[in-house]
């Protein structure tokens, strides 16, 4: 089927590389019109925040200037997805819409609409698979049914066969002019009533994806994923996560790139078996992806049904200290106060601060969960949503809910000698990093400035197991 003008609606495919409904748009069509609109929200979002919507227009500005190199323009408007749609439909006698599809149901429900809106239309409506290797509904268990548990799941999706990149569109033919079909200005924090953003976030855009990418796949951090990926101190991890978030890279090509690099005859089983286990976390990605898709609750409800109910006595005081990194458990400090100065916390200490927010100080895990979303620049709702209900003991393959991380063991662990933690507590700066691994005696800080530990974690671990136990008791009874 061809067509004489589609529109591509970008979404969290921001790039023109490795795009497979931005480049079926322009094989099957004679001009593509690209368009993004913008949320029309103000002020306040529980679900994202300043730091994640600057990187958000850095993105939108590079996308425009790739387009503008091919001879393309980039449309922005703003309000709601599907009447903004049906109005440049209407602009540009556009015959077909072409996505890339989401999982989460805001995203599904505006697909729903839009499907029902070409239809009365008369238009093609062609979604695609981008943002994962398998979509949702490909990765069953052999009765059919849904995994609930991510190594079964792992395997299954390690065993498929995977889709290798899509080419880049040399051109998108001549849009329509500005007098046909009007675009906003690029926009900043200030469209959504944000302040302007002082955090130090990665450079945004498909170029500057592309070379982080680039640096992790073809250097050390990636063969060396294995042993490092725990330490929160340095670079350690990809950090691609925001690039995937946005889709400032395509999984495709990632996950050929780590194959690629997999197959040098120069690399041991040891840096094998690391790129192995990068790719993992990819798969863990997606099983979240396929959790929400298949439990959309899961937003508003613990996954696991026998704790839906349970009370979570913590205090709006305790939730305070946490969120602006001043428990006194220096490793929960330290990774809170990194999450504030970057919009990034290291995958480790995520799972010990917000074991510490649900299990020593008895918040509710969706407190959490709001929290992260509004400030970290690679939120992801799905694999946010999955972590937290993780360390709360109620998810999807969650830790068992006696399963209760000690702050000071996992800073003898991953940070023993302090590294990590006085990066980010400049009042710890001139201490040891025996200072960290065990709580001070008497209550006393550990420093001038710093705040003494606002709760004893084995009180509050023997709280938790009691909370648990008896709602479980009550439910039984």
């Amino acid at each position: 089927m061809s067509y004489r003008t589609v529109i591509h609606w970008f979404r969290r495919d921001l790039r023109l590389k490795d795009n497979p409904a931005l480049a079926a748009a322009a094989k099957q069509s004679g001009v593509v019109v690209p368009v993004y609109v913008l949320s029309n929200w103000k002020g306040h979002h529980g679900w994202t925040g300043t730091i994640r919507q600057t990187f958000l227009c850095g993105c939108l500005a590079s996308l425009s200037k790739n387009l503008d190199a091919i001879n393309s323009r980039l449309i922005l408007r703003s309000g709601r997805a599907v009447e903004v749609l049906r109005k440049l439909i209407a602009e540009t006698g556009a015959e077909a819409v072409f996505f890339n599809r989401d999982y989460d149901p805001f995203g599904r429900e505006v697909e729903r609409e839009l499907a029902a809106l070409c239809s009365e239309l008369g238009i093609g409506c062609h979604g695609f698979k981008d943002r994962v290797m398998h979509d949702p509904e490909e990765v069953k268990t052999g009765s059919d049914t849904v995994y609930r548990v991510y190594t079964p799941y792992s395997r299954n999706w390690l065993s498929m066969d995977k889709e290798v990149p899509v080419a880049t569109p040399k051109s998108l033919g001549q849009p329509p002019s500005a007098d046909i079909c009007a675009s906003m200005d690029l926009p900043t924090a200030a469209h959504w009533g944000l302040p302007e953003c002082t955090a130090e976030i990665p450079a945004p855009g498909e170029r500057a994806a592309r070379a982080r990418m680039r640096d992790f796949v073809e250097g050390d951090r990636l063969i060396e994923y294995a042993q490092n990926r725990n330490i929160p101190a340095g670079e350690t991890t990809s950090r691609l996560g925001q690039d995937l978030r946005f889709g400032l890279i395509g999984i495709r090509e990632l996950f050929a790139r780590c194959q690629e690099r997999a197959q040098d005859g120069r690399l041991n089983g040891v840096s094998r078996k690391s790129i192995e286990t990068f790719i993992k976390e990819l798969a863990w990605r997606e099983f979240y992806m396929a959790i929400l898709f298949h439990y959309p609750e899961v937003f508003e409800a613990e996954f696991n049904p026998e704790w839906r109910g349970m009370p979570w006595p913590g205090t709006d005081e305790h939730f305070q200290a946490w969120a602006e990194g001043k428990t006194g458990f220096p490793i929960v400090d330290a990774g809170m106060r990194q999450l504030l100065a970057t919009g990034f916390m290291h995958n480790r200490v995520r799972m010990i601060v917000s074991m510490f927010l649900t299990k020593d100080l008895h918040c509710h895990w969706r407190l959490g969960e709001s929290h992260f979303m509004q400030h970290l620049v690679d939120g992801e709702n799905a694999s946010n949503n999955g972590g937290w209900q993780w360390s709360a003991g109620t998810g999807a393959d969650a830790a068992p809910y006696f399963r209760i991380q000690n702050p000071w063991t996992q800073t003898k662990n991953y940070d023993p000698d302090g590294e990590y933690i006085r990066t980010w507590v400049p009042e710890l700066k001139g201490l040891p990093g025996s200072a960290f691994l065990t709580p001070p005696k008497d209550g006393i800080p550990i420093a001038q400035g710093y705040p003494a530990p606002i709760v004893d974690h084995g009180t509050e671990r023997q709280r938790t197991l009691a909370i648990f136990a008896k709602h479980r008791g009550e439910r039984a009874g």
